[in-house]
């Protein structure tokens, strides 16, 4: 299958972005790109968008890199209805993607269970 590149989505992703969100950041994976807005996770292909949740939507995200083949990215969905994603990251994407995981990951941390107090910020 070929690798597309970020242009190829774009049309989808500008289509679901409010008029006063703000794109962050976006990685190519072979056959989706993954976006992340001030708001929200989007993954999108060319033809729709396969997940669009809040970051307190999000129950998990496991990045595994390995040799001589692309990086495999799962997010995982707090809800059931919402479809765990599977993605192929190409090496050539992996700073884009960390990028976008060091974002999620500071708003993940915002959301702490009762009684703790989160520090995070989306900021860098």
């Amino acid at each position: 299958m070929a690798t597309t590149g970020p242009d190829d989505h774009e049309p989808v992703l500008r289509a679901t972005l409010a008029p006063d969100e703000q794109l962050r950041v976006q990685a190519r994976a072979r056959d989706a790109v993954l976006a992340v807005s001030d708001r929200r996770l989007i993954v999108a292909t060319r033809e729709r968008v396969v997940l669009s949740v809040s970051f307190n939507e999000l129950r998990r995200i496991q990045f595994d890199i390995e040799r001589d083949r692309p990086a495999t990215m799962v997010i995982v969905p707090e809800e059931a209805h919402h479809e765990p994603q599977v993605l192929a990251i190409p090496p050539e994407e992996f700073s884009a993607t960390a990028e976008a995981l060091a974002l999620i990951g500071r708003q993940i941390a915002r959301f702490q269970p009762p009684g703790q107090t989160a520090t995070a910020s989306l900021e860098p």
